[in-house]
Protein backbone atom coordinates (compact mmCIF):
# COMPACT_ATOMS: atom_id res chain seq x y z
CA UNK A 1 0.00 0.00 0.00
CA UNK A 2 2.66 2.28 0.79
CA UNK A 3 4.17 1.83 -2.65
CA UNK A 4 0.55 2.98 -4.33
CA UNK A 5 0.99 5.63 -2.11
CA UNK A 6 4.60 6.80 -3.61
CA UNK A 7 3.40 6.45 -6.65
CA UNK A 8 0.35 8.45 -6.46
CA UNK A 9 2.10 10.69 -5.25
CA UNK A 10 5.32 11.15 -7.87
CA UNK A 11 1.91 10.76 -10.78
CA UNK A 12 0.86 13.79 -8.99
CA UNK A 13 4.12 15.79 -8.90
CA UNK A 14 5.00 15.34 -12.68
CA UNK A 15 1.21 16.13 -13.72
CA UNK A 16 1.60 20.03 -11.54
CA UNK A 17 5.09 20.34 -13.10
CA UNK A 18 3.87 19.55 -16.65
CA UNK A 19 0.80 21.82 -16.01
CA UNK A 20 3.29 24.17 -14.44
CA UNK A 21 5.37 24.04 -18.24
CA UNK A 22 3.01 24.09 -19.97
CA UNK A 23 1.07 27.28 -18.64
CA UNK A 24 4.73 28.61 -18.55
CA UNK A 25 5.06 27.88 -22.01
CA UNK A 26 2.01 29.68 -23.01
CA UNK A 27 2.43 32.90 -21.03
CA UNK A 28 4.76 35.67 -22.62
CA UNK A 29 5.97 39.07 -21.52
CA UNK A 30 5.23 41.79 -24.54
CA UNK A 31 5.69 44.98 -23.61
CA UNK A 32 6.56 44.42 -20.07
CA UNK A 33 3.53 42.56 -19.41
CA UNK A 34 1.98 39.05 -19.33
CA UNK A 35 0.14 37.86 -22.02
CA UNK A 36 -2.38 35.20 -20.81
CA UNK A 37 -3.77 32.95 -23.29
CA UNK A 38 -7.16 32.91 -21.05
CA UNK A 39 -7.69 36.37 -21.80
CA UNK A 40 -8.84 37.80 -26.03
CA UNK A 41 -6.37 39.88 -27.99
CA UNK A 42 -8.00 43.22 -26.97
CA UNK A 43 -7.96 42.17 -23.07
CA UNK A 44 -4.21 41.52 -22.81
CA UNK A 45 -3.15 44.19 -25.97
CA UNK A 46 -4.22 47.11 -23.54
CA UNK A 47 -1.21 46.05 -21.29
CA UNK A 48 1.23 46.35 -23.85
CA UNK A 49 3.32 49.19 -23.18
CA UNK A 50 4.84 48.74 -26.54
CA UNK A 51 1.48 48.49 -27.93
CA UNK A 52 -0.44 51.94 -26.90
CA UNK A 53 0.02 53.63 -30.53
CA UNK A 54 -2.02 50.43 -31.80
CA UNK A 55 -4.50 50.33 -29.04
CA UNK A 56 -5.65 54.01 -29.19
CA UNK A 57 -5.73 52.91 -33.59
CA UNK A 58 -7.92 50.05 -32.90
CA UNK A 59 -10.34 51.97 -30.69
CA UNK A 60 -10.21 54.54 -32.64
CA UNK A 61 -11.38 52.36 -35.45
CA UNK A 62 -13.87 51.21 -34.03
CA UNK A 63 -12.46 47.84 -33.87
CA UNK A 64 -12.66 46.71 -30.33
CA UNK A 65 -15.80 44.81 -30.33
CA UNK A 66 -14.25 42.58 -33.22
CA UNK A 67 -10.80 41.78 -31.83
CA UNK A 68 -12.57 40.93 -28.98
CA UNK A 69 -14.91 37.98 -30.61
CA UNK A 70 -14.38 34.71 -30.82
CA UNK A 71 -12.51 34.69 -34.13
CA UNK A 72 -10.11 33.26 -34.37
CA UNK A 73 -7.89 35.57 -36.07
CA UNK A 74 -3.79 36.08 -36.68
CA UNK A 75 -2.85 39.31 -36.21
CA UNK A 76 0.84 40.52 -36.82
CA UNK A 77 0.84 43.53 -33.99
CA UNK A 78 3.59 46.55 -34.51
CA UNK A 79 5.28 47.55 -31.94
CA UNK A 80 5.00 51.57 -30.93
CA UNK A 81 8.68 52.11 -32.80
CA UNK A 82 7.51 50.88 -35.97
CA UNK A 83 4.15 53.79 -35.47
CA UNK A 84 7.25 56.43 -35.01
CA UNK A 85 8.82 55.11 -38.30
CA UNK A 86 5.60 55.92 -40.44
CA UNK A 87 6.12 59.90 -41.84
CA UNK A 88 5.60 62.52 -39.67
CA UNK A 89 2.31 63.42 -39.04
CA UNK A 90 0.71 59.82 -40.56
CA UNK A 91 -0.79 57.79 -36.97
CA UNK A 92 -1.99 61.88 -36.50
CA UNK A 93 -4.01 61.88 -39.90
CA UNK A 94 -5.00 58.25 -39.38
CA UNK A 95 -6.23 58.73 -35.85
CA UNK A 96 -8.67 61.60 -36.87
CA UNK A 97 -12.90 60.65 -37.47
CA UNK A 98 -12.84 61.71 -40.82
CA UNK A 99 -10.37 58.93 -41.34
CA UNK A 100 -11.52 56.11 -39.72
CA UNK A 101 -11.89 54.10 -43.14
CA UNK A 102 -8.15 54.16 -43.85
CA UNK A 103 -7.63 53.66 -40.66
CA UNK A 104 -9.35 50.75 -40.36
CA UNK A 105 -8.10 49.23 -43.84
CA UNK A 106 -4.70 50.10 -42.86
CA UNK A 107 -5.50 47.45 -39.28
CA UNK A 108 -7.19 44.79 -41.14
CA UNK A 109 -4.14 44.81 -42.95
CA UNK A 110 -2.28 43.19 -40.44
CA UNK A 111 -5.43 40.38 -39.60
CA UNK A 112 -5.93 36.81 -40.81
CA UNK A 113 -8.63 35.21 -40.25
CA UNK A 114 -8.16 31.70 -38.61
CA UNK A 115 -5.33 31.12 -36.16
CA UNK A 116 -1.81 30.41 -37.49
CA UNK A 117 1.08 29.97 -35.25
CA UNK A 118 5.02 30.52 -36.55
CA UNK A 119 5.01 26.66 -37.03
CA UNK A 120 1.58 26.87 -39.18
CA UNK A 121 2.70 30.27 -41.31
CA UNK A 122 6.81 27.86 -41.66
CA UNK A 123 4.38 25.43 -42.87
CA UNK A 124 2.42 27.47 -45.30
CA UNK A 125 5.74 29.14 -46.48
CA UNK A 126 7.84 25.51 -47.38
CA UNK A 127 4.67 24.93 -48.95
CA UNK A 128 4.56 28.20 -51.02
CA UNK A 129 8.39 27.23 -52.15
CA UNK A 130 9.37 29.61 -50.06
CA UNK A 131 6.50 32.78 -49.64
CA UNK A 132 3.41 32.09 -48.37
CA UNK A 133 0.24 34.56 -49.29
CA UNK A 134 -1.94 35.02 -46.78
CA UNK A 135 -5.09 36.67 -47.24
CA UNK A 136 -5.84 39.71 -44.82
CA UNK A 137 -9.25 40.79 -43.82
CA UNK A 138 -9.34 44.16 -45.19
CA UNK A 139 -9.28 41.56 -48.79
CA UNK A 140 -5.49 42.35 -49.60
CA UNK A 141 -2.32 39.76 -49.67
CA UNK A 142 0.94 39.81 -47.22
CA UNK A 143 3.58 37.68 -48.08
CA UNK A 144 5.26 35.43 -45.26
CA UNK A 145 8.79 34.69 -45.87
CA UNK A 146 11.36 32.73 -43.54
CA UNK A 147 14.97 33.94 -43.13
CA UNK A 148 16.39 31.64 -40.74
CA UNK A 149 14.58 31.00 -37.94
CA UNK A 150 12.86 34.59 -38.11
CA UNK A 151 9.80 34.66 -39.95
CA UNK A 152 9.21 38.03 -41.92
CA UNK A 153 5.65 39.62 -43.50
CA UNK A 154 5.93 41.53 -46.84
CA UNK A 155 3.08 44.30 -47.39
CA UNK A 156 1.96 45.37 -50.83
CA UNK A 157 4.35 47.69 -51.04
CA UNK A 158 7.16 45.93 -50.40
CA UNK A 159 8.07 46.78 -46.65
CA UNK A 160 9.14 44.17 -44.99
CA UNK A 161 8.61 43.56 -41.26
CA UNK A 162 10.39 40.98 -38.86
CA UNK A 163 8.26 38.98 -36.41
CA UNK A 164 10.12 39.48 -33.02
CA UNK A 165 8.06 38.05 -30.60
CA UNK A 166 6.20 34.82 -32.16
CA UNK A 167 3.01 32.89 -31.10
CA UNK A 168 1.65 35.48 -28.46
CA UNK A 169 -1.53 32.79 -27.98
CA UNK A 170 -4.80 34.67 -26.94
CA UNK A 171 -8.18 33.03 -25.87
CA UNK A 172 -9.55 33.85 -29.81
CA UNK A 173 -6.43 33.76 -31.67
CA UNK A 174 -2.69 34.14 -31.86
CA UNK A 175 -0.41 37.45 -32.27
CA UNK A 176 2.77 37.95 -33.71
CA UNK A 177 4.43 41.20 -32.87
CA UNK A 178 5.93 42.62 -35.64
CA UNK A 179 9.16 45.93 -35.98
CA UNK A 180 7.26 47.46 -38.94
CA UNK A 181 3.60 48.92 -40.12
CA UNK A 182 2.55 47.13 -43.02
CA UNK A 183 0.92 49.22 -45.61
CA UNK A 184 -2.11 47.64 -48.03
Amino acid sequence: MKSNSIKNGILIAVFALTSMYASAQDTKIVGGAEMYPTKNIVENAVNSKDHTTLVAAVKAAGLVETLQSEGPFTVFAPVNKAFEALPEGTVETLLKPENKEQLQAVLTYHVVAGKMDAEALMEAVKKGMGKAKLKTVNGEELVVMQKGKKLWVMDAKGNKAKVTIADVYQSNGVIHVIDTVLLP
